[in-house]
């Protein structure tokens, strides 16, 4: 008898859960609220803790093929083009840089077909003795389990977890970007109170964020582009050329949010995952890559278990405690490169920093984030 499952959320997470699931021998239905598939326009980097993650998923070589090596954390420059921290010739790049929608893409792709269903908004989960049923325009579809990896705003959530505090504002915003600038290695310039980001892309092209500290969320200005010239068109090349590359009308503006730490990610025979459970701000690059990790661990658990009740308190009790702890520090890297305060300590720090003490500590096996091993899916389906 197949086993079925219900995931609430097409995203990176939902998807990587769904083709967690098919690894275990489970069907999925996907229900994503959105007419059309896609992931916002920007970018993001996998650190190898994710790729090995995707690997469990089997499609690591299609992700590999989709990404392009970034030298984002070895590269650390100083507003007039410095290299506090430099990358040699032939280093091999820890970490991999993708456009959202390619890596979606490649998780899409290796959906089996009819798991996915579009503008399907669920509106209300209930679960009882028999099983869970979801409510979704109209119809009611059931399942043992339901996953949630509907985001930050979780309608699930909400629903569930009645008592948990809505997003948090972290009093920093960020301007994000697209530009047709190849063969850029990747790098981070660290400013007086903000920070820039850039990631080579796939197609000759480079992501660039800068994040910076705000009063109040939702400050919006009528031309975006000039905004992020006006703060730091003085700052080293290539960024006033990459900003001046950047469509206005394709200039993201986002506040930054995360979810303050749950007691549980369960309740009976629903979990949450990824950013519905920990959403958690983008300094260390982990939100995607944590909602990976939660997929393979979630389906590990599933086939491990006797009861999908144990599967789910095992996966709470893996999950809880290194999500949140990510999500702690993602939180305090980003005060801390925002801040005016500690600006000057930090590029002190760096300068003084031996080269290859520094190129250690961000090499694949370097920290204990990077260093996490997925536990093995047990496949009943070819690896892609």
């Amino acid at each position: 008898m197949t086993r079925r499952a219900i995931v609430v959320g097409g995203g990176i997470g939902g998807l990587a859960t769904a083709l967690a699931l098919q690894r275990i021998g489970w069907q999925a239905t996907v229900l994503e609220r959105a007419p059309e598939l896609g992931e916002i326009g920007a970018g993001m980097s996998q650190a190898p803790n994710a790729m090995r993650a995707l690997a469990e998923l089997g499609v690591a070589e299609q992700a590999r093929a989709a990404g392009v090596p970034t030298h984002s954390s070895a590269n650390l420059r100083a507003p007039d083009g410095r290299y506090l921290q430099r990358a040699r010739p032939g280093d091999a790049s820890a970490l991999l840089a993708f456009h959202r929608a390619d890596l979606h893409r490649v998780l899409l792709e290796a959906l089996p077909a009819g798991w996915m269903r579009t503008a399907a908004e669920v509106t209300t989960v209930r679960q009882d003795v028999s099983g869970m049923t979801v409510e979704c325009d109209g119809m009611e579809l059931s399942a043992e389990v339901v996953i949630a990896a509907d985001g930050i705003r979780s309608t699930v959530r909400r629903q569930l977890w009645p008592d948990a505090p809505p997003p948090r504002f972290l009093g920093r915003t960020a301007w994000l970007g697209i530009s047709e600038v190849p063969d850029l290695p990747g790098s981070v310039t660290l400013g007086p109170g903000g920070y820039f980001l850039i990631h080579p892309i796939t197609r000759g092209r480079a992501y660039w964020a800068y994040v910076t500290t705000t009063d109040a969320p939702g400050i919006r200005y009528d031309q975006e582009k000039a905004e992020v010239v006006r703060r730091i068109g003085t700052w080293h090349e290539p960024i006033p050329a990459l900003i001046q590359a950047t469509p206005e009308n394709a200039v993201i503006h986002i506040d930054i949010h995360d979810v303050e730490a749950l007691p549980t990610y369960i309740r009976g025979r629903v979990a949450l995952l990824g950013d519905a459970a920990h959403a958690m701000s983008p300094d260390r690059g982990q939100g995607a890559g944590q909602s990976i990790e939660d997929a393979v661990v979630l389906a590990a658990a599933l086939a491990g278990e006797p009861t999908v009740e144990a599967a789910l308190r095992r996966y709470d009790a893996e999950r809880r405690p290194r999500t949140q702890s990510t999500a702690r520090g993602a939180g305090k890297d980003g005060r801390r490169l925002t801040s005016r305060a500690a600006h000057r300590a930090m590029v002190t720090m760096l300068r003084v920093v031996p080269g290859p003490l520094w190129r250690k500590g961000i090499a694949a096996d370097g920290n204990a984030t990077w260093r996490w091993q997925p536990p093995h899916l047990p496949s009943s389906a070819p690896r892609h």
